[in-house]
């Protein structure tokens, strides 16, 4: 049986784990445990290689440290081939061309010039002696509430379109601890809300609020009065008196 042993031997192809255990099959079957023999007959079998060379270079001294070299050169084998299997990633396309810093700020400087100036540079076209001046402001009407319960009523409210909150649309700057009801933010108060002076006005052209001004006469008169006026600011688009 002991000659049996020296006659396995690893095959072309055969990866040594499989020669390895293999090997080891045979020992079982044998009834005595030479370790002597056991290390000669597996150098003989095992195929040239890194692996046998290891063995001539560093003698084991037991069948057992064999097996453990053996078991750990298969896991290097194993992950260098699993290594080997990877994709190579692919080359990086170069970038685009940094601008020079002095040109990066001239171009964010323009943009904040754009942001912090929103508004048709036509603006003043008309300014100088003796020319109109230009307004987006709503004519001023009196009611007999406030403009807060005024936009409360249903039928009032229903014929409103309300606004994305917004601080643009005010008299004057922005004012970050004043209220609007009609916007649902801060930024001015309602008394001075654009958006909302121009939608009453075309209710009351199309005579709908007409039962909620105060002085109608008056009321109409002093809107189309303002309207034409030439230069003249106000600061509230509306007068708010309550009922006595």
């Amino acid at each position: 049986m002991s000659y049996d042993l020296f006659d396995v031997r690893q095959y072309q192809g055969e990866s040594l784990k499989d020669f390895l255990n293999r090997f080891g099959a045979q020992i079982v079957r044998l009834p005595g445990k030479d370790e002597e023999m056991f290390m000669h007959a597996f150098k003989k079998g095992v195929l040239p290689g890194p692996f046998s060379e290891s063995l001539i270079r560093s003698h084991p001294t037991t069948f057992a440290e064999i097996q453990r070299r053996a078991v750990a050169h298969i896991a290097a084998e194993s992950e260098v081939s699993e290594k080997r299997g990877n994709v190579a990633p692919a080359k990086p396309r170069p970038q685009a061309r940094v601008q020079p810093q002095r040109v990066m700020e001239v171009a964010a400087g323009k943009r904040d010039q754009r942001t912090r100036h929103p508004y048709d540079p036509k603006k003043n076209k008309n300014k100088g002696p003796g020319r109109p001046r230009e307004t987006n402001r709503p004519p001023r009407y009196e009611f007999v509430m406030g403009l807060a319960d005024l936009i409360a009523i249903p039928n009032i409210a229903a014929r409103l379109k309300v606004p994305e909150k917004t601080t643009e649309k005010v008299l004057g700057q922005p004012k970050p601890d004043v209220w609007c009801e009609f916007h649902k933010s801060f930024g001015h108060s309602i008394n001075s809300c654009l958006a909302l002076g121009h939608q009453l006005a075309e209710l009351v052209k199309c005579g709908f609020l007409k039962d909620y001004l105060l002085e109608k006469q008056a009321g109409q008169a002093l809107g189309s009065q303002l309207a034409g006026s030439e230069g003249q600011q106000h600061e509230v688009p509306f007068t708010v008196r309550s009922t006595p």
